[in-house]
């Protein structure tokens, strides 16, 4: 059984740990954790650790030939989805995937790392603020 206070932890397969920690670290706002690159990287921001497996790392031994990022992602919120958009492009990012998508709970755009493992960026969408609290006139 896992240990609930841990950090939950995602493996993506990388080409090159170098350039995946370079990305995540420079654009979005993760730290590095461990640096055995080329084999392997970790890297964390708030409760997720995201763990880099080059081609020679035992993760990334361990998945099946012919497997390739799938269409899983990891799940990143921000505040204000069209400032990230704009201050990743000003920094170069070109990797965008999708136009920017609206629904009931936000906004979102996909992009990738140089890898091509999928990254969204979430901006919920803000609840309306409360009605003031009417207080009753006290009964005697």
């Amino acid at each position: 059984m896992t240990v609930p206070d841990q950090l939950a932890s995602v493996r993506y397969l990388v080409d090159d740990v170098a350039a995946a920690v370079d990305f995540y670290t420079t654009h979005l706002g993760f730290t590095l954790n461990t640096d055995a690159a080329p084999a392997f990287a970790d890297v964390v921001r708030g409760p997720l650790r995201l763990l880099l497996s080059g081609p020679a790392s035992s993760g990334a031994r361990a998945t099946p030939r012919g497997t390739t990022a799938g269409r899983n992602r990891i799940h990143l919120i921000v505040d204000d989805l069209d400032a990230e958009i704009d201050r990743l492009r000003g920094a170069g990012v070109s990797s965008f995937s999708s136009d920017v998508v609206a629904g009931p709970g936000g906004r979102q755009i996909l992009l990738t790392d140089p890898a091509g493992n999928l990254i969204e960026l979430f901006e919920p969408a803000h609840a309306p603020a409360a009605p003031p609290h009417r207080s009753r006139p006290a009964q005697a």
